[in-house]
């Protein structure tokens, strides 16, 4: 019997797992690059006299909490870049883990 690719019965749930393993790690980079651009376009909002996105609603010269609002959401932002790129981490040692199992030599 031919034990070229495809030989294994479940290479072809290998190949599909791993194409949307790797489409979930790009849906999750550009996640990751979305949260990295939240600040600076809240920063380019307040600066045009805008409410940034809500964080002052009267604008920048009437903020009640300034300094706290900030803080907050650092916070946020941080929390979900970490739990993106921690979602990144997992989803590519799954899809490691499923390829080196794919290649293991099977008698």
């Amino acid at each position: 019997m031919y034990a070229g690719i495809g030989a294994n019965p479940g290479y072809r749930f290998t190949v599909v797992a791993v194409f949307l393993i790797r489409l979930g790690v790009v849906l999750l980079s550009a996640t990751a690059i979305g949260i990295a651009l939240v600040p600076i376009l809240v920063i380019i909002d307040l600066l045009d006299g805008g409410t940034g996105w809500g964080l002052c609603p009267n604008g920048l010269d009437a903020c009640a909490n300034p300094y706290t609002t900030a803080a907050e959401f650092a916070v946020i932002l941080i929390l979900g870049l970490f739990i993106t790129v921690l979602g990144i981490r997992l989803l590519m040692k799954l899809a490691r883990q499923l390829r080196s199992d794919d290649y293991q030599v099977s008698q």
